[in-house]
């Protein structure tokens, strides 16, 4: 390797010219006094303490005070490159984690132009989908993600699928122009009307589309797919309270078979809305934090109410209320989900079980009337 190669390596390590001039003069010296240096590189022998004091600090050269007069070695290669690399590997950890969050930040935001990729991301989303997915799709555009949809169904997702654009279109059937809804959401709502293709999935990330780019090809409208927590939520909100409403109950599913656990509170209450609607009272363990104290609490009760605005009739107070009434030994309490602060609880984590007691309480009324 030449002079000024070696000499344009090791500036990329911070060195300057003079600082470069006495380290290779103190290699070639191997060990020296600071004057016999200060001849070799052309500089004062007070800045060749000084600058062995600079060399010293980063593991280049060993400064040996203990004699008289003082010496400089300079260290092996090897322990230097060791050194260096040693460093190099501290920094990683930190610059990769500031790099990721400027492509977090990047990729935040995606816009799309097209119809075709909308649909790809929207099933890329569903395909990824652990918790919650709320939908607005049209009518004619469900054939396309109806498969996602069926697989985050049946991997236990909480799916709010609104099937827009339906006019003269009918729902639940296989024939003709019907959309075929079975198994393809927790609960079906249709709307005549031509609304934006929202998704949200797991309250983090998803796609908006104006009517418009989905319905013709020479639009110049675009959409927007975005990965944002905080934006997320009032995606949420808005399809819940502004859409949701509006749009007709077309199909619900099943309850899931007990016990289960989630950690989506929506799909918790839905879950615990149908089985007091099919005559049960569902027990519940609940994981959580009392919302007034912040303390860790854990409670066991019996179901006796819920609201709720998913599914027909609704009886929240408001939009994005859904909550349980839950009836414990220690007297009645309100439970509700992320963010809670009407209710006495947020719950992170809710078992859904049978009341045993209960069934076993009913089957013996059934048996005592007969």
């Amino acid at each position: 390797m030449d002079d000024r190669t070696l000499n344009d390596l090791l500036r990329r390590f911070g060195l300057s010219d003079k600082e470069i001039d006495t380290y290779l003069s103190l290699l070639e010296h191997g060990e020296a006094k600071a004057s016999t240096i200060a001849d070799a590189a052309g500089v004062s022998k007070r800045y060749v303490y000084s600058v062995s004091e600079s060399l010293a600090d980063r593991g280049f050269v060993e400064v040996n005070d203990h004699v008289v007069p003082t010496t400089i070695r300079a260290n092996p290669p090897d322990e230097v490159i060791n050194r260096l690399r040693s460093d190099v590997d501290a920094i990683r950890p930190g610059l990769e984690e500031r790099f990721s969050r400027v492509e977090r930040r990047a990729e935040q935001f995606e816009v799309i132009k097209s119809r075709v990729t909308v649909i790809k991301r929207i099933r890329s989303l569903l395909d990824g989908a652990e918790s919650e997915v709320a939908l607005s799709v049209t009518a004619k555009h469900l054939p396309e993600v109806r498969e996602s949809l069926a697989d985050a169904v049946d991997r236990g997702v909480l799916v709010l699928l609104v099937v827009s654009d339906a006019e003269g279109t009918s729902v639940g059937d296989a024939g003709g122009d019907a959309v075929d809804l079975e198994g393809v959401a927790s609960v079906v709502r249709t709307w005549s009307e031509a609304m934006p293709t929202l998704l949200t999935v797991d309250s983090a990330a998803g796609v908006v589309a104006p009517p418009e780019l989905l319905r013709r090809s020479d639009t110049d409208r675009q959409a927007i797919h975005f990965s944002q927590e905080q934006l997320a939520p009032v995606i949420v909100g808005s399809f819940l309270g502004n859409y949701w409403p509006a749009a007709t109950e077309a199909a619900t599913a099943p309850p899931a078979p007990l016990p289960a656990e989630y950690e989506n509170f929506r799909h918790t209450v839905l879950q615990a809305t149908l089985r007091l609607r099919a005559g049960e009272t569902p027990r519940v363990t609940v994981g959580g934090r009392r919302t007034e104290s912040d303390e860790a609490v854990e409670l066991v009760g019996r179901v006796v109410e819920a609201k709720q605005g998913m599914v027909e009739p609704t009886n929240n107070e408001f939009p994005v209320q859904h909550s349980l009434v839950v009836e414990t030994d220690d007297g009645t309490v309100t439970v509700g989900g992320k963010g809670a602060f009407v209710e006495d609880v947020e719950a992170d984590l809710v078992r859904i079980e049978a009341d045993e007691a209960g069934e076993a309480d009913a089957s013996g009324g059934t048996a005592d009337a007969e």
